[in-house]
C-alpha cells in the first residue's frame, strides 16, 4: 500500500509538470482548481503593477445574429457591478486607484486591463473580479453605450481604407464574415439588450475560458496567493465553450474575385488583396514563416519595394499576415500612383508571380528581416505593462510555447521554407482583390478595362 501511494504521487507530480507550459524566464504559470490560468511577469523596472483578464471570446465566436455584441460587451465591463452600483462609483473607484485601464475586442480575444502602483495589486484584484463575474447591465446604461460602439463604426466608415477592407472581407469569408469582423453591424449593435449581453456571459466569461495575467513590480508567490484567495471561487462552467458553441471551419475561396468601389472621400485610389493564409491549428510553422516573408517584402532593398515604391508606380506597398487560430488573413495593402494606376496593378501582379522564386529573397535580406524582427521583440518588451497584452493574444491564437519558441523558431527559417509558404498560399491561388476610387478618377482611369479576372 505505502509503495502503490508513493506511486501515485509520483505520477501526479510528474502530470503536474508535464502541464507546465514553457513561458520566458520571469514568467510563472499556475492553473487554479476552478480552470482559472494565472500568469505572473515578474519586471521590477518601475513600481507598478498590471492586471489583465483575457477571454477567448470576440468576433469568431459572433453569428450575424450576435455581430458587434462582443465588443459592446467589452464597453459594458467598464459600468455597473455588484461592488459599484452605477458608472460613475466605478470611475471614481479607478480614479482612486490611480489606475490607467482599457480594453480590445479582436478577432479570437477579448480583454480588460488595469495599471496603477505596485501596492494597489490586491484591491485591483478585487476591483476588476467584481466587474469580471459581477456585472450589471442596466437599461439605461445600455442606451448610452450603444451609440458610443457605433459611433466607432461609423468614424471608421469616413475612412476609404475601412470601407475596401469591410468589402474585402464580405467575400473573403463569405457567410462567416461575421467572425471575422470585430466591430459588428450597426442594426445588431444598436438593438442590444441586457439579455444579450447575459448570453454572451453565460456562453464564454468562465475561469476555464479565461486568463488573468499580474505583471509588473510583484513577487510572484505573493501575486498568485492573492489571484487564488479572490478568483478561486469563480464557479468552473462545467464544460468547454468552444466545444458546445464550435466555430465553423472557414470555406475556402473556390476562385479569385474582383471588385471595384466608387467613393467620393477617396482622394488616392487605394488596392487591397487578400488571400485565406495558414493557421496555427494546421500550420503554425507557415505562420512564422509568413511573418518572416512580410518583414522581408518591407526591406528597402527589396524587389517588391524597389519595383513598386522606388520606380514611382506606389506611394505605399505592404505585406501584412495576422496569425490566427482559425484561418489567418494575408492582406496586400498599395497606394498607387494616380498617374500610373494600371502599371503599378500590372507590376504588383507581375512581382507577385515571382514571390516563390528562389532569387526573390537573397540570404541577406532574410538575415536582415530576422535582424529586424529580433530587435522589434527587444523593444516590445521595454514596456512591462505590454506584456501582458502579448502574452494573451497568443494564448488565445496559438499557445504559450509558441510565444515562448517564437523567436528561437523565427531564426531557423530557410528560404525554402518561405517559398513552401508562398506556394501553398498566396502564388497561382485565389484571392480577393478591391480597389476604391473617386467617381471621377474612375471615369476618367477606367480601371475596370484591366482590373478584373
Amino acid at each position: 500500500m505505502k509503495k502503490g501511494w508513493l506511486l501515485t504521487i509520483l505520477v501526479s507530480a510528474a502530470l503536474c509538470a508535464a502541464a507546465q507550459p514553457r513561458l520566458p524566464k520571469n514568467y510563472y504559470w499556475q492553473k487554479l482548481d476552478n480552470g482559472l490560468e494565472v500568469v505572473v511577469i515578474e519586471n521590477h523596472r518601475v513600481p507598478l503593477a498590471t492586471i489583465e483578464i483575457a477571454v477567448k471570446n470576440g468576433a469568431y465566436t459572433e453569428g450575424p445574429e450576435y455581430s458587434g455584441l462582443s465588443h459592446l460587451f467589452e464597453h459594458m465591463f467598464f459600468k455597473a457591478n455588484k461592488d459599484y452600483s452605477d458608472q460613475e462609483k466605478f470611475i471614481r473607484r479607478t480614479e482612486e486607484l490611480g489606475a490607467i485601464w482599457n480594453g480590445t475586442t479582436d478577432v479570437e480575444r477579448v480583454n480588460y486591463f488595469f495599471t496603477f502602483d505596485k501596492d494597489s495589486l490586491n484591491a485591483g484584484l478585487r476591483f476588476m473580479n467584481a466587474a469580471m463575474r459581477f456585472p450589471i447591465y442596466r437599461t439605461e446604461d445600455m442606451a448610452k453605450e450603444r451609440p458610443v460602439v457605433d459611433g466607432e463604426f461609423q468614424r471608421a466608415e469616413s475612412d476609404p481604407g475601412f470601407q475596401l477592407w469591410i468589402e474585402s472581407q464580405k467575400r473573403l469569408w463569405g457567410e462567416d464574415f461575421t467572425r471575422k469582423n470585430p466591430i459588428g453591424e450597426h442594426n445588431i449593435i444598436n438593438t442590444a439588450t441586457p439579455e444579450k449581453m447575459m448570453i454572451i456571459k453565460d456562453k464564454y466569461y468562465h475561469p476555464n475560458n479565461s486568463l488573468l495575467v499580474i505583471t509588473g513590480d510583484v513577487d510572484h508567490n505573493q501575486a498568485f496567493a492573492m489571484a487564488r484567495s479572490i478568483w478561486g471561487d469563480w464557479p468552473n462552467s462545467g464544460f468547454d465553450p468552444h466545444e458546445k458553441y464550435p466555430v465553423p471551419e472557414f470555406k475556402p475561396l473556390s476562385r479569385s474575385d474582383y471588385f471595384i468601389k466608387e467613393s467620393s472621400i477617396a482622394q488616392t485610389p487605394y488596392m487591397l488583396l487578400h488571400w485565406q493564409g495558414p493557421d496555427y491549428r494546421h500550420d503554425s510553422a507557415g505562420t512564422i514563416a509568413a511573418d518572416i516573408f512580410s518583414t522581408a517584402l518591407g526591406l528597402n532593398s527589396s524587389k517588391w519595394q524597389q519595383s513598386l515604391i522606388d520606380k514611382g508606380l506606389a506611394f505605399g506597398a505592404s505585406i501584412n499576415y495576422s496569425t490566427n487560430r482559425f484561418v489567418g488573413p494575408i492582406q496586400v495593402f498599395l497606394v498607387p500612383n494616380p498617374a500610373k494606376l494600371k502599371e503599378c496593378y500590372e507590376e504588383m501582379m507581375n512581382q507577385i508571380s515571382h514571390f516563390a522564386d528562389p532569387d526573390y529573397i537573397t540570404d541577406e535580406q532574410l538575415q536582415t528581416a530576422k535582424d529586424v524582427m529580433r530587435r522589434n521583440q527587444i523593444r516590445a518588451s521595454e514596456k512591462p505593462s505590454s506584456l501582458s497584452m502579448q502574452l494573451t493574444y497568443q494564448w488565445a491564437s496559438t499557445s504559450f510555447n509558441y510565444f515562448t519558441d517564437y523567436l528561437p523558431n523565427l531564426m531557423k527559417v530557410t528560404k525554402a521554407d518561405i517559398a513552401a509558404y508562398v506556394k501553398r498560399y498566396i502564388v497561382n491561388k485565389p484571392f480577393v482583390a478591391g480597389l476604391i476610387i473617386n467617381p471621377e478618377m474612375n471615369q476618367k482611369l477606367a480601371p475596370a478595362t484591366y482590373f478584373k479576372n
